[in-house]
């Protein structure tokens, strides 16, 4: 299975909120089914839309957390 880009992620995350948003709870045969929670959904569509501005280079300022390198 070949790994997804971030849009692709993005993609299907949306489409997630989407069928939340059009019903959370379905039962059919005496079975029920409950899509994904809106607020998770809606966090890591934050977090790969964040991921997706970085890998385009819109994502504003980069941090470097960690050790500095020094010259010896």
């Amino acid at each position: 299975m070949a790994l997804k880009t971030t849009l692709e992620q993005i993609e299907e995350v949306q489409a997630a909120i989407t069928k939340v948003m059009s019903g959370q709870d379905v039962t059919m045969g005496g079975k029920s089914l409950k899509y994904a929670d809106l607020r998770m959904l809606h966090e890591r569509e934050d977090l790969l839309l964040q991921r997706y501005k970085r890998e385009q280079g819109t994502g504003g300022m980069a941090v470097n957390v960690g050790v500095l390198r020094r010259d010896y």
